[in-house]
């Protein structure tokens, strides 16, 4: 089992054996996935982050006033 302390900021270290074994580097993002009391840490692929961002960007098209008025109703 690997320990870290949360500092004032809230944040906290990746244990360098964590982080070795799951083979992060900087810059990596990660996901916090809660359940009850725990949380696990997942890494995001890279892919997945890509993705995300590029599905993100394409919905801006989705976003115009005339789209809020046309699906206020729903």
């Amino acid at each position: 089992m690997e320990l870290a302390t949360l500092t004032a900021k809230g944040q906290v270290t990746i244990p360098k054996a964590v982080r070795e074994a799951l083979g992060m580097k900087r810059g990596d993002l990660v996901s916090w996935e809660l359940d009850k009391e725990s949380v696990r840490l997942r890494v995001v692929p890279a892919i997945d982050h890509v993705y995300l961002k590029g599905v993100q960007a394409g919905l801006t098209e989705w976003g115009s006033e005339a789209d809020e008025e046309a699906f206020a109703g729903l």
